[in-house]
């Protein structure tokens, strides 16, 4: 029986856990909230769905060779360093070239996971999903949590005295 995998995200981590998870013979479904994948790479001028992203002037710090899928490597004539569009550009190749979008559930919001009665023998998750104001349940064999460090800020403003928190 082909294992069912629910991938939350479909930023960096997401995309590859999708691929990972074909590479496995695995059945996966991504939930992505926004229209699109990519994450925080996806530019928005003023993003409308409270999401971290990138700036405009953004170029990555860490150079196209150590950056890359380990089996994706970029086109030749990418610069060493790039800005978010060419970077976001990567990102629409790797998941063109190995066919993962059709695996992605957009503008489709995660409400919740939680083992199901039976966890002790089958392992399995519940996952509660909306889209357009409609909800859906179903089980999965394994969950991969692929949101990101991004999503909410944490700010430790109760550590430094003399910081405003307004």
């Amino acid at each position: 029986m082909v294992k069912k995998v629910a991938v939350i995200g479909a930023g960096v981590s997401g995309l590859s856990s999708l691929k990972c998870c074909l590479d496995e013979d695995l059945e996966p479904t991504c939930f992505e909230r926004s229209n699109d994948f990519g994450g925080l790479w996806k530019f928005a001028e003023t993003p409308k769905d409270g999401m971290t992203r990138v700036y405009r002037s953004l170029v990555t710090n860490v150079c196209k060779e150590m950056s890359c899928y380990s089996d994706f490597p970029y086109q030749e004539d990418y610069p060493n360093f790039m800005d978010h569009e060419k970077f976001w550009e990567y990102l629409r190749e790797f998941a063109e070239h190995f066919d993962l979008l059709k695996y992605i559930r957009f503008k489709t919001n995660v409400c919740s996971v939680t083992k199901r009665p039976d966890f002790s023998e089958t392992g399995q998750w519940d996952v509660v999903t909306e889209t357009e104001g409609k909800q859906d349940r179903a089980v999965f064999d394994a969950v991969m949590v692929c949101t990101g460090q991004f999503l909410s800020p944490h700010l430790p403003l109760e550590s430094y005295s003399g910081v405003s928190q307004h």
